[in-house]
């Protein structure tokens, strides 16, 4: 039998705290060990009935652990944004010359991976950066011991302000802001930024800012000036199109980008030597789709990738792609990814307890999915409508027929968007 994950791993990951991305120690966390989770190995059932009672408890959590950390797979629609992104951050470090970095705008409505996608495009381009460079800072000044942060992971604050949205920035390197002024602010911000010799800035949670208010029309303007400092700015959110921060934005149809005018803070505060141009790609993190056999069968490989990752003892060939199953669980998730993910985990530890050890509809129907999540504000999309409770295709009948199912008889991504 294949070893199981040590005991004293287990207990960390059942004591531990997941890794808070928004400080430097946070993030080298995330980024060290983002990698290292083994799943649980394959047993049969006869396999599990041989273990002593102790095995097969520690079996049990390794499991649960398994299925509550499956791996982040690619779709279509992650891969686009992760070469977008990659190809940014890399060629913008690259740059010699003195233009100003165009930055990223990565768009999607809650639990669509939008976060994960980018963090692990970012974390990636953060090891190749310093195993390129022998994890020294090359812009190092002589006679300093700065810390080498290529990227920087900040979170808008939730009544984002230019002062909050500076200290949110040096919080992540653990600098003390007491007392300063906004322009002391952000002189301190373009310093750390310079010192650490950061590439990337990503502000998640953008949307946030609302722009009918005086002080986020602000911090936006901030935030372009922070395209002076030398480093690629990501920016993350719900629905950007509709949420305002293109407003004072112009598509340049040549070169497929946003365009925005200089900031007044880099002008009054002196980050800018010229009225250069701020230049964004957006794209978007869409869920899946069955418009088309391509996007159908996309969404089949997804639901295979999640399936070779279950551990119950009593599954099933093509659990979640055979018979009817796709199209229930499209109904049940829309095509959100993370939706779809907190129904699996939620579902395979019910299997568990219950001593079922499959996933079927039977069982999927008596899990409610729950997205509460204090962190995230329901009113800006952060938590998408879920839909209702399932109903067993084998209990859905009329007049003693069973109802045709029409989950992927899509009517197009009009009528897709208005039902998310």
């Amino acid at each position: 039998m294949t070893e199981m994950m040590p005991r004293s791993v287990l207990a960390e990951l059942a004591g531990g705290k997941k890794p808070q991305r928004d400080t430097f120690a946070g993030w080298q966390r995330y980024r060290t060990t983002r990698n290292l989770f083994v799943a649980a190995p394959v047993l049969t059932f006869a396999q599990w009935r041989a273990l002593s009672p102790s095995e097969r408890a520690l079996y049990d959590l390794h499991r649960t652990a398994t299925h509550v950390n499956l791996p982040m797979l690619d779709t279509p629609m992650s891969l686009r944004v992760s070469r977008l992104v990659n190809r940014r951050l890399r060629n913008n470090a690259l740059k010699q010359n003195a233009a100003t970095q165009a930055g990223v705008m990565v768009s999607g409505w809650g639990y669509q991976g939008k976060t994960e996608t980018v963090c692990e495009v970012a974390a990636t381009f953060e090891d190749a950066w310093l195993e390129l460079h022998r994890h020294l800072n090359p812009a190092a000044v002589d006679g300093t011991n700065d810390l080498h942060a290529p990227v920087v992971y900040v979170q808008t604050p939730v009544t984002a302000k230019p002062k909050s949205t500076c200290q949110a920035v040096l919080d992540f390197f653990g600098a003390s802001t007491r007392g300063m002024t906004l322009p002391q602010l952000i002189r301190q911000v373009a310093q750390s930024l310079s010192d650490h010799g950061v590439k990337a800035l990503i502000l998640d949670d953008i949307n946030r800012l609302r722009m009918h208010r005086a002080d986020d029309q602000d911090t936006l303007d901030l935030i372009r000036a922070f395209m002076s400092m030398n480093v690629t700015l990501i920016l993350v959110g719900v629905d950007i199109p509709g949420s305002g921060l293109l407003r004072q934005a112009r598509w340049d149809a040549k070169k497929g980008q946003w365009v925005m005018d200089p900031s007044a803070h880099a002008r009054v505060h002196g980050l800018e030597a010229t009225q250069t141009e701020r230049r964004f790609d957006l794209v978007e993190l869409d869920r899946f789709r069955t418009t088309t056999p391509d996007e159908t069968a996309a969404f089949l490989d997804h639901l295979n990738g999640i399936e070779s990752n279950l551990r119950l003892l009593k599954a099933k060939p093509e659990m979640l792609t055979g018979g009817g199953m796709p199209e229930y669980l499209m109904r049940r998730t829309s095509g959100v990814v993370g939706v779809l993910e907190r129904l699996i985990e939620d579902g395979a530890q019910e299997a568990m307890d219950s001593g079922k050890e499959l996933l079927d509809e039977t069982l999927l129907d008596e899990i409610a999915i729950s997205l509460d999540d204090p962190s995230r504000d329901p009113s800006t999309g952060e938590i998408p409508p879920i839909p209702g409770k399932g109903t067993s295709s084998s209990t859905r009948k009329t007049g003693g027929q069973r109802k045709k199912n029409t989950t992927f008889d899509d009517r197009g991504p009009s009528a897709a968007g208005a039902a998310s």
